[in-house]
């Protein structure tokens, strides 16, 4: 099983650190990278793909040091964010030559397997020069996977995609990952990663401010208050019968488009959860809503830059 590993990585440029005893380790799947500009993200991508070594600890492939094995790349890919295709060759060329450069046998049929994967057939004999950055985008992605490597890294892979490309693109990713690859997805589109990402990792600052699935490092922020949207029966007598509760910060009656509901703030996510269906019963009450409010990936993005 393949898998990426950083043992206390730090990477830095005289006397700035760009990244800062990073240690993780990621199997298949797909990760997601997140932080705000300067976190160090493309940096951590770069030193993955053994475009730069670490300044301090290691990075490795399978056990192997990426940046001291230039066969790695058989089995590696980068899709970088900067433009990286050559405007005067057509899409198929494009995608054909790194077909070349992996010295596959029948690079004709992997072209052609690859243009399909990201829907370019009707323009893959058009100078790139003419394609939209969507388009650029999804032909990048195409060189890349033309030789099926197991490790595929990505940095901003979503730019200038429409909503229907960027919904292909998640589901190829997705069989991708489903077919034992490990994916890495350095991006700001959190709501998309929201739904894509098995793990997180949060870069702030050049370190690693958390790592796994967001809704499990949520529950472990217990500094922060759990928010929920309850709607009920009798929003009112709830309310009232919450507050006995001490596990229960705030309570406050809202109305929103959908109607009135009640919002909790609790110090204790569990305690609420067991509480809230055994006080509803006792009080002749009917639960009809009860919703997380607090743990997408974008809240728990901002917690931790913010902090």
């Amino acid at each position: 099983m393949t898998s990426i590993e950083l043992r206390r990585a730090s990477r830095w440029y005289g006397n700035v650190v760009a990244v800062n005893d990073v240690s993780c380790t990621l199997g298949p799947g797909i990760t997601g990278l997140l932080g705000p500009n300067g976190a160090g993200k493309t940096t951590v991508l770069h030193m993955m793909a053994g475009l730069l070594e670490p300044s301090a600890g290691e990075v490795l492939i399978d056990g192997v040091g990426a940046a001291s094995d230039p066969s790695i790349y058989r089995r590696l890919t980068l899709v970088p964010e900067r433009e990286s295709a050559y405007g005067f060759l057509t899409g198929r060329e494009f995608v054909r030559m790194s077909a070349r450069l992996q010295r596959l046998p029948d690079g004709e049929e992997a072209a052609t397997r690859a243009i399909k994967l990201v829907e370019l057939e009707d323009a893959q004999h058009r100078k790139i020069a003419t394609y939209s950055k969507g388009m650029r985008q999804r032909i990048k992605v195409a060189a890349a996977l033309v030789h099926q490597p197991d490790v595929v890294l990505l940095d901003e892979p979503f730019n200038g995609m429409d909503p229907r490309q960027r919904i292909h693109m998640m589901s190829v990713l997705r069989e991708e990952a489903a077919r034992g690859r490990v994916i890495v997805i350095s991006s700001h589109i959190l709501e998309e990663l929201n739904d894509l990402a098995d793990t997180v990792l949060v870069m702030v600052a050049g370190r690693l401010a958390a790592s796994g699935h967001y809704r499990a490092i949520r529950r472990l922020m217990t500094d922060r208050p759990h928010t929920f949207m309850i709607r009920s029966s009798d929003d009112r007598r709830l309310a009232a019968t919450l507050l006995s509760d001490a596990s229960v910060i705030g309570v406050e009656l809202t109305t929103n488009g959908s109607g009135n509901g009640i919002i909790i703030r609790t110090s204790e996510r569990s305690t609420l959860t067991h509480h809230l269906p055994r006080a509803a019963r006792d009080a002749g009450i009917r639960l009809l809503e009860i919703r997380p409010t607090d743990e997408s990936l974008e809240s728990v993005f901002s917690y931790l830059v913010d902090r």
